[in-house]
């Protein structure tokens, strides 16, 4: 009996190495899918003032900010691909909020970030990925500080993760940059806050034909 014992404990902590070996490589990593409040999500990702080169193919909405190191290495990895193959790659900009007094985004930032809601320019998202961090200028974009309709717009996206956040936490999402945000072939709404490189595969076979 006590042998038994042995070997059914033995089998126990494999069985839940396994477990936890399958989370860690796998199942963590994988998108979730969205089954509440999906309405209510779309109408917010629509409203919001999301760049795209306008593919014809199925919506992924991207959200970051400029020195979001994992959305950068997104952008450069995944975007090009996934626009070859038709996908309407919509990214939405944002300039945080401050904490405790402190800013977390530049001025030239908020100022890129509120032409970008306005103007849509998906050339203006390009010359500003392409520049180096802390070299950008804003060269010829209005100031949003000072500026009360420009500073409005910067406030919409913030706004916009505060109104996100507890609609994707329902459906087991906290959020996180790069955010994205699709529907894969069935129509099911997926998420996922993408940080690492292993999630993006799934992003890829979603939304790939």
């Amino acid at each position: 009996m006590k042998h038994w014992r042995l070997w059914l404990a033995a089998i126990a902590v494999l069985a839940l190495a396994g477990l936890y070996l399958w989370w860690a490589v796998d199942l963590r990593w994988r998108p979730a899918t969205l089954k509440r409040d999906q309405t209510q999500i779309a109408g917010i990702l629509q409203g919001a003032g999301w760049v795209s080169p306008r593919p014809s193919g199925p919506k992924l909405y991207l959200i970051a900010y400029r020195d979001c190191a994992d959305c950068a290495a997104f952008d450069a990895a995944e975007l090009a691909k996934l626009q070859a193959a038709g996908v309407d790659t919509r990214v939405i900009m944002v300039a945080r909020a401050e904490v405790n007094g402190q800013a977390r985004s530049t001025a030239a930032e908020r100022a890129t970030v509120a032409q970008l809601w306005i103007g849509r320019d998906w050339g203006l998202y390009q010359r500003w990925m392409a520049a180096p961090l802390n070299s950008w200028t804003a060269p010829g974009i209005p100031p949003a500080d000072g500026d009360t309709a420009r500073t409005a717009v910067v406030a919409a996206g913030r706004q916009m993760v505060e109104a996100l956040s507890p609609l994707l936490k329902h459906g087991g999402v906290r959020f996180a940059y790069p955010m994205l945000i699709w529907w894969d072939a069935r129509g099911a709404m997926r998420a996922c806050a993408c940080q690492q490189p292993r999630s993006w595969r799934y992003v890829e076979d979603e939304l790939r034909p």
